[in-house]
C-alpha cells in the first residue's frame, strides 16, 4: 500500500508505504506510489490501526447475550466491517446459570480468534444505577459466584463490571485482580471514598463514565470524580452524541488525558442495522432515530454505535487529533486488555489490523483483519507507475 496518509505511533506520515507480509505488517513509513510498483495507490487515504472495542453487547440484530454462536459471530462480523478488528464480547443480567451458558458458548469463540474475551456486565450492579438491566436478576457480588462466573468462561474472561459497595464488592474486586482479570466500576451508587478503595482493590476500568452512576456533587463529588483523578483507571466513554453531551466528553478527555480514556460502542444488536424492536438479555429496546431505549421505563439501552463512527466524531466533533483518535480507539484499549505487542498501533511485526479512510471525509473505506481484506477491497487500486 503506498501514498496514504498512516497514523503512526511516532506521528503521521504524508504519502507514506505500509507492507504487509504474512498477516502482519512488515514495515510501516515514508515513500510514494512510485516507490513501490503495483502497490494499492491510497493517495487521498488515511490509514488508522484497527479499532478495539472492550465494550460491545452485539450488532446486526444479533446479541452475544443470545448464547448461540451463529449470532455471536454475525454480530463481531457486523463490527469488524465497521473497523473493529479485536473486540469483547459484553453480556448483560441474566440468570446466572444461563451467562455461565452464554460464557461457555463465547469462550470457544475467543479461542477461535474471533473474539478477544468475555466481559460480563452484571449482574453484579446497583439496583438503583441498573439502567437496561433487570432488577429482579441482580445480586450482590459474592467472591464464590463472580469466581463461578470468571471459571465459565475457561480462561477467557476479561472484564467484570460491579458495583464496589455492594456486600463483597471489594472481596470481588480483590479476587479478580488476583485472577487477572479487569474490574470495573459501574452501574454504581458509590460514594468517592468507596471507590477509592476500589480502585485501591485493584479496579482499573470505568464503565461508560457518567452514564449509569451518580453525577458530582461539590459536596459529594461520587465515582465520577474519584475514577477520573487516578491515574490508574482507564474511563470508558461512548462518543454517540446520546450518552454524553460533547461538553462533558471533553472535559473527560481534559482531566483524565487521552492515554487514559477507551472510546467504547457499549452497542446493542440494532448496530448496524435500522430502527426498530430488538432483544438486550431478557429486556426488549425500542430504536427510533438510532437511539435504543427500553420498551418499559424508557432508559438508554445501549448504542447503535459503531466505532467508525465514533473515531469519526472524535475528530470532527470532539477536536481530537488523528493520532490521540487512535490511541483512544485502539492503542488504548489494547494495552488495557494485554495485547498492545499484536494490535493497537501501525508496527512492524504487529497484526496487519487496519481501516482506511477517506482523508476528507474520514468516513470508512476498507478494513483488513490480519493481513486480509474485510470489506472494500474493490474501492483500491494498483498505482499507476511511469
Amino acid at each position: 500500500m503506498a501514498g496514504a496518509r498512516l497514523v503512526l505511533p511516532d506521528g503521521i506520515v504524508e504519502n507514506g508505504v505500509l507492507a504487509v507480509e504474512r498477516g502482519r505488517v512488515a514495515a510501516a513509513g515514508p515513500g510514494g506510489p512510485a516507490a513501490v510498483p503495483g502497490a494499492l495507490d491510497l493517495t487521498g487515504r488515511t490509514v488508522v490501526p484497527g479499532f478495539v472495542d472492550i465494550h460491545v453487547h452485539g450488532g446486526g440484530g444479533a446479541s452475544y447475550a443470545s448464547g448461540t454462536a451463529e449470532e455471536a459471530l454475525r454480530a463481531a462480523r457486523t463490527h469488524l466491517e465497521h473497523g473493529t478488528t479485536t473486540t469483547m464480547a459484553s453480556t448483560v443480567t441474566g440468570e446466572i446459570d444461563e451467562v455461565c451458558r452464554q460464557a461457555a458458548v463465547l469462550s470457544e469463540l475467543v479461542e477461535d480468534g474471533v473474539l478477544a474475551g468475555v466481559h460480563f456486565e452484571g449482574p453484579f450492579i446497583s439496583r438503583q444505577r441498573c439502567g437496561a438491566h433487570r432488577p429482579d436478576l441482580l445480586r450482590d457480588p459474592d467472591p464464590a459466584v463472580v469466581r463461578r462466573l470468571v471459571e465459565a468462561a475457561r480462561g477467557t474472561a476479561r472484564m467484570v463490571t460491579l458495583a464496589p459497595e455492594l456486600p463483597g464488592g471489594l472481596e470481588s474486586v480483590r479476587l479478580l485482580a488476583d485472577l487477572g482479570v479487569i474490574a470495573a466500576v459501574g452501574h454504581t451508587d458509590a460514594d468517592h471514598a468507596t471507590v477509592l478503595r476500589a480502585i485501591d482493590a485493584g479496579a482499573t476500568v470505568a464503565t461508560h463514565l457518567f452514564n449509569a452512576m451518580p453525577a458530582i456533587h461539590h459536596r459529594e463529588p461520587g465515582p465520577i470524580v474519584a475514577l477520573l483523578e487516578d491515574e490508574r483507571v482507564t474511563v470508558e466513554l461512548v462518543n454517540d452524541g446520546v450518552h454524553l453531551h460533547p461538553a462533558v466528553l471533553e472535559l473527560a478527555l481534559a482531566a483524565a488525558g487521552t492515554s487514559r480514556v477507551a472510546l467504547i460502542t457499549d452497542a446493542m444488536g440494532a448496530a448496524g442495522m435500522g430502527d426498530g424492536l430488538y432483544p438486550l438479555g431478557p429486556l426488549q429496546v425500542r430504536v427510533e432515530d438510532g437511539v435504543a431505549r427500553l420498551v418499559e421505563g424508557g432508559s438508554i439501552a445501549g448504542s447503535t454505535l459503531t466505532l467508525d463512527v465514533a473515531f469519526k466524531r472524535a475528530v470532527t466533533v470532539t477536536g481530537l487529533s488523528l493520532a490521540d483518535a487512535a490511541q483512544t480507539l485502539s492503542g488504548n484499549p489494547a494495552a488495557l486488555l494485554g495485547l498492545s505487542d499484536e494490535v493497537g498501533s501501525l508496527e512492524a511485526g504487529k497484526r496487519a489490523d487496519l481501516v482506511v479512510l477517506d482523508s476528507d471525509t474520514l468516513d470508512l473505506v476498507a478494513v483488513m483483519r490480519r493481513g486480509e481484506w474485510v470489506v472494500g477491497a474493490d474501492r483500491l487500486s494498483p498505482a499507476r507507475v511511469g
